[in-house]
């Protein structure tokens, strides 16, 4: 072999060469991320593009797509296409130019104002979607598509809320002072359906804990139009018995107070019954409820039967241990039970039956560990259950008669995703119509011959694409490429799944630095929500919070996350476990997490932190205050004491306070103060109307008279979630520190913000020095 003669080549000149060898792609994924990447509202990376999104099927061939266009960095205006699904060709939905005209003739109208009234991300629009109506200055107002002229609907200075049009389009109804009204759009005849509402008798509206816990975060409409719009069915929520709760924004000279009812566990809650009334008016008729006598109920969803016959309601005892399905005349009043749901612990809420043209209907059940379909006929017989398994039905789509296919969502191929599937309605032929691994989520077209497919991994942001019903594709509509990504070295996820000492199989994601060495010790961060059907381990895009992790790796630090049994999604048979005892197991679940992160000789036991919010505030405090696994904890927005939460969500899981004293005691992080091990900074938003910052305070003064250090941070006008771009970068830049200081990762240099430092609200009740070191409990943050 013939040899090259040795040449001496200078150091620098042979990583220079190298450094050019390396293609220019592979040169751009060296970048490491930083907080202003993910959080600075200046200059902040968009990491999850811009996939097309309040995509609505218009009819069986063509969807609206509400496109953005960015005006400046603050503003975006909205142009409604309508899309020929099949070949994305597009058209403008409505000609906004003629409804900018239409609203600039109002009198006092400033061309901005009708400008953006016209660009709208959404509208009510009537069921035909030939018109809308639009709230200005507290009033509405009726524009048909294509008119050069607007109509004013209402003129009085109170704000009509809850609004929507009758089924046929004739008439819209809305929420006035606390009264149900509606309004005829052709006459602009206006009429009073209910006549005695006040501040503490709410009629059409949900009060907060109802909106909340039951109908939905943000939805405070309480009525229902029967599909035939001759009826409204509606709530009338009684507050008078709720206590209060005041909640203080402390920026103006003078403190701005709101004062709202709110039922703690245990307190009186709202009165509730449902009614009817016809469109025509006359005094409400009131279903008869009797039967429950002197038990405390709730309503916790309406609706009704096709033909509009049947007014359908669900009512549950106040600790939720059951549920009846209730069929009312709504010309009597008269109601019968056609279904009672039972567990070993509380039922969960149902949606919507769906009905089929028999007057039979598909109805959702966990009564058997695991949420599955049953056929019922119209008097509550079982027909058949449609599907069975150790998986879940997470979503009903609904059925094709037609061809008897039932379609829906569910995770029997990974509780970790979400696939779309279908099923015959006799329970054969069950198919699984997704076909990537990851989250799907579907929306079909009314006739079920296709559907739109929004679909993510965890290292894939949001892809859009059309399907035919049997799951083949039609065309990609958006593939969402982000090149952001791969200008950062990031870390691959992976997903591993542990058991606990009793054999429950955890699911679990671990993000490890992007240079790992198996020879290294490495601190682990743990980031934990743990509360009942809240999964965290997801094969889903996670965002920012996503990217907050990885830059947590490039730090130097194992991110960690592992879903307690009750958080797993594995069932309702995996919640009903924790029963009246909040804190106790999911603990457990999460060290014996640990117990198996311990085995693996590139962790240092020494150094494992964990964070957490809203719920995961209360399992950070909890954990800190049980265990000495932990050498820091982040407790966000933190229930500390769950007599402070509110009764619907708390009693579900934990029964009233009265029937259950030492479960509530065991429970209460703030109980357990004087044991607290770590370093542990609180974080609160001063605002907090859910999780009232009163639990971050009660635990603090708890700690300090247990002589125990903590550090404390409140934002200012915040409420449950930090939502100020500013703030939430603050909140980030005061974690990253903290982590930083406690963990002591190797490769990263620990910087201590001087803000951290001197804030005023950043508290160390121990005294200077000496601490060296984001969901609501029903939803994550």
């Amino acid at each position: 072999m013939h040899r090259c003669p040795r040449v001496l080549v200078p150091a620098m000149l042979i990583v220079a060469a190298a450094v050019l060898a390396v293609p220019a792609p592979l040169r751009a994924q060296q970048k490491l991320l930083t907080l202003n990447d993910i959080y600075d509202p200046e200059t902040k990376v968009d990491f999850s593009g811009t996939p097309p999104s309040g995509l609505v099927w218009v009819d069986d061939a063509h969807y609206l797509w509400p496109k953005p266009t960015k005006v400046d960095a603050k503003t975006e205006r909205f142009e409604w296409l309508k899309v020929e699904a099949a070949t994305g060709r597009t058209e403008p939905f409505f000609d906004a130019a003629k409804m900018e005209a239409a609203i600039a003739k109002l009198p006092g109208m400033r061309q901005d104002e009708a400008r953006r009234l016209a660009h709208e991300r959404s509208y009510r629009m009537n069921p035909k979607r030939t018109a809308i109506v639009l709230t200005i200055e507290d009033d509405l107002y009726y524009y048909e598509f294509g008119s050069d002229t607007i109509t004013r609907l209402t003129f009085t200075p109170s704000e009509e809320h809850d609004i929507s049009f009758s089924p046929d389009g004739r008439l819209v109804a809305f929420v006035r002072d606390h009264n149900l009204s509606l309004v005829d759009v052709a006459t602009q005849h206006e009429r009073a359906l209910t006549t005695d509402g006040n501040d503490h008798l709410l009629n059409g509206e949900l009060d907060w804990v109802y909106q909340e816990e039951i109908y939905g975060r943000g939805n405070f409409r309480a009525y229902a139009w029967s599909p035939d719009s001759s009826w409204i069915a509606f709530l009338q929520l009684n507050e008078k018995p709720v206590p209060a709760f005041t909640v203080v924004d402390h920026i103006p000279y003078r403190q701005d107070l709101e004062r709202a009812p709110y039922p703690k566990a245990g307190d009186p809650n709202p009165l509730v019954k449902i009614g009817v009334v016809r469109v025509t008016g006359g005094t409400p008729r009131w279903m008869d409820n009797e039967k429950y006598g002197a038990i405390e109920f709730l309503i916790v969803h309406f609706t009704w039967t096709d033909d509009s016959r049947s007014l359908v309601y669900q009512v549950q005892n106040r600790e939720q241990t059951w549920l009846d399905l209730d069929f009312a005349d709504p010309t009597a009043g008269s109601a019968k039970t056609v279904l009672h749901e039972t567990t070993r612990a509380w039922v969960d809420r149902n949606d919507d039956p769906e009905w089929l043209k028999d007057g039979s209907f598909l109805w959702l059940s966990e009564r058997t560990g695991w949420k599955h379909i049953y056929h019922y006929k119209a008097d509550g017989t079982l027909v058949k259950q449609v599907t069975d398994g150790k998986w879940e039905v997470r979503d009903l789509h609904g059925v094709d008669e037609a061809t008897g296919w039932v379609y829906f969502s569910g995770t029997e191929r990974s509780p970790i995703g979400s696939d779309v599937y279908r099923v015959k309605l006799d329970g054969t032929r069950l198919a699984r119509l997704s076909k990537a691994d990851g989250s799907h989520r579907a929306q079909f077209d009314p006739s079920f011959a296709a559907y739109l497919d929004s679909w993510s991994d965890v290292t894939t942001p949001t892809q859009v694409r059309l399907h035919k019903a049997d799951g083949s594709e039609v065309r990609v509509i958006d593939d969402n490429k982000v090149p952001a990504l791969a200008q950062y070295k990031l870390a691959k996820p992976e997903f591993l799944q542990v058991k606990t000492r009793d054999g429950f199989v955890m699911e679990a994601m671990i993000i490890k630095p992007p240079d790992f060495d198996a020879s290294k010790k490495y601190p682990v961060y743990q980031q934990t929500y743990g509360g009942p059907h809240s999964q965290q381990v997801r094969n889903a895009w996670g965002g920012a919070t996503y990217m907050y992790h990885q830059l947590l790796a490039e730090k130097g630090i194992v991110v960690w996350i592992c879903d307690n049994r009750t958080a797993s999604g594995k069932g309702a048979e995996s919640t009903w476990q924790v029963y009246k005892n909040f804190g106790e197991l999911e603990l457990r679940d999460i060290e014996d997490g640990l117990s198996y992160l311990k085995q693996q000789s590139w962790v240092d036991p020494s150094r494992i932190g964990i964070n957490g919010w809203s719920f995961g505030g209360f399992m950070v405090s909890y954990a800190l205050t049980h265990s000495s696994s932990f050498a820091m904890g982040i407790a966000g927005g933190s229930v500390t004491d769950w007599r402070d939460y509110d009764s619907i969500y708390t009693e579900r899981y934990m029964a009233m306070p009265q029937n259950n004293q030492e479960g509530y005691r065991k429970s209460a992080p703030r109980a357990a103060a004087k044991n607290l091990h770590g370093h542990l900074l609180l974080i609160h938003g001063t605002m907090d109307d859910n999780v009232h910052m009163q639990n971050t305070i009660q635990f603090a003064y708890e700690l300090q008279e247990a002589g125990k250090p903590f550090r404390l941070m409140v934002y200012p006008k915040s409420r449950h979630g930090v939502t100020d771009p500013l703030l939430v970068k603050h909140m980030r830049e005061l974690m990253l520190d903290f982590v930083l200081e406690n963990l002591k990762p190797e490769r990263a240099s620990v910087r201590v913000s001087s803000r951290l430092q001197r804030a005023p609200s950043c508290v160390e009740p121990g005294g200077p020095g000496t601490v060296p070191g984001a969901s609501k409990p029903s939803d994550a943050t």
